[in-house]
């Protein structure tokens, strides 16, 4: 027999939708955003020759592609928004990084609100240092190929520098008030908005190298199917859980005795999500970033070895992508916790004994789990790098994007199905007190 909530998700309809004011605005709130964003990967940094610039991407592939379909195409116009959002999500990986070791940074942690507070303060601290290292090797790096600057110098440097922070600390506030009078994950939706706006070209990109005879027919339907399926994959791997069984004693409340309860606790394949690839890709790509644009012999050397498809870079990506899973997951759960409050509840395990065996048993799970689920992210995203280098398929159709554009919608609709249901508990509840009211005139 189907709950009460999937009740209610079933009756979710268009009529449902459009009785919820809210959840339109802020729909339209996170688009107007997004809007905003794409307007601002059209400025260009001031001095900057474009089409230069262009002529050096059109011609270079690899690296720059990925680097460029991040940031929806602002890193080849050279805009105020080119090195997107990456920047803060290195400084969110170090400031992980640093709760878990510094003792001040866990105690800010445990201080709810305000310790939250106290470090994302830090976060954008960290940011702008950041931006400013990666600007400042990208202004040089422009500066020392001909063509490129119209007027080389410090002057050309400060201001670059200074226009980059300011896009990224734009896009940063962006993403925050996306997620706050939005929908959904705003940092999230800027990265999906970027490789979206670039599905286009991309699709013409495909259907081009088909026509010059580049990619055969048969390539280019084995490339349309492959992405259905790998998106198919991603969508079961995503929705797959371990149901943990918990058991309830029978209580008594004065002469009856009810049955005890049963119920269970899901533990998600894939517990880290989508963050593993993008702070994997974050790591990879921000040092690489600032190479790409120098023309010294052991940065070419660098990049030449870290290139997409080349064996040192999905040894490094899969590398990280295990490691963040481990260190997400074991930041989202904590088996010791989980057990103590079961025990409180008076639940428990059936089989294990409450406590300290309980949390060990939630380890042992969640430690396959992650395994299983870190082999799944590996295989969608590497995969795919390496054939894309050897058949010279269009980027897009990557792991990786591919990846970030499902688990971003899936998390979107999933938020917008939980206003549906909010709304429709509301309007049950008015109903409800409508005819209490009601009956009580009668009386």
């Amino acid at each position: 027999m189907a709950s009460a909530a999937e009740q209610l998700a079933s009756n979710i309809s268009l009529s449902s939708f459009g009785k919820a004011t809210e959840l339109k605005q802020r729909i339209w709130f996170a688009l107007g955003a997004l809007v905003i964003y794409r307007l601002c990967s059209y400025i260009p940094i001031p001095g900057v020759n474009a089409e230069a610039l262009q002529r050096i991407f059109d011609g270079s592939g690899g690296l720059s592609s990925i680097l460029d379909t991040f940031t929806g195409g602002a890193l080849s116009r050279m805009s105020i928004v080119a090195l997107g959002i990456m920047p803060y999500i290195s400084a969110s990986i170090i400031m992980q990084l640093l709760t878990t070791m510094n003792s001040t940074l866990a105690g800010w942690k445990k201080d709810g609100e305000q310790g939250r507070k106290k470090i994302n303060q830090m976060t954008r601290y960290g940011t702008v240092a950041l931006t400013m290292l990666q600007g400042y090797g990208i202004a040089a790096g422009l500066q020392s190929q001909s063509g490129l600057v119209t007027n080389p110098g410090m002057f050309f440097v400060i201001t670059a520098v200074v226009t980059l922070v300011g896009g990224t600390m734009f896009l940063m506030w962006l993403g925050e008030q996306i997620t706050q009078r939005g929908i959904g994950n705003g940092i999230s939706l800027i990265i999906f908005a970027g490789i979206v706006a670039e599905l286009p070209r991309t699709i013409a990109q495909a259907f081009t190298l088909n026509r010059t005879g580049s990619i055969s027919v048969a390539v280019l339907l084995a490339m349309i199917i492959g992405a259905a399926a790998l998106v198919w994959f991603i969508v079961f791997c995503e929705r797959a859980q371990r149901r943990v069984v918990v058991q309830y004693p029978k209580r008594q409340q004065g002469n009856r005795v009810f049955q005890g309860d049963k119920s269970h606790l899901p533990l998600k394949l894939n517990v880290a999500g989508v963050i593993p690839p993008i702070f994997a890709s974050a790591l990879l790509l921000a040092p690489l970033s600032v190479a790409n644009f120098s023309d010294a012999g052991w940065l070419t050397t660098i990049t030449s070895v870290m290139a997409p498809g080349k064996p040192v870079y999905i040894a490094f990506y899969i590398a990280l992508i295990v490691f963040f899973c481990f260190f997400y997951t074991a930041i989202q759960f904590n088996p010791e916790e989980t057990a103590e409050n079961l025990k409180k509840q008076g639940g428990f395990v059936p089989g294990i004994r409450p406590g300290k065996r309980t949390a060990e048993y939630f380890d042992y799970v969640l430690t396959r789990l992650t395994v299983v689920g870190s082999a799944y992210l590996s295989l969608v995203c590497a995969i795919p790098e390496f054939l894309i280098s050897q058949a010279s398929v269009p980027f897009y159709l990557g792991g990786t994007s591919l990846l970030i554009v499902v688990n971003v919608t899936m998390d979107t609709v999933t938020q917008i199905q939980s206003h549906l249901m909010a709304q429709q508990y509301e309007s049950l509840l008015k109903k409800s007190r409508l005819k209490g009211k009601r009956k009580g005139g009668a009386r």
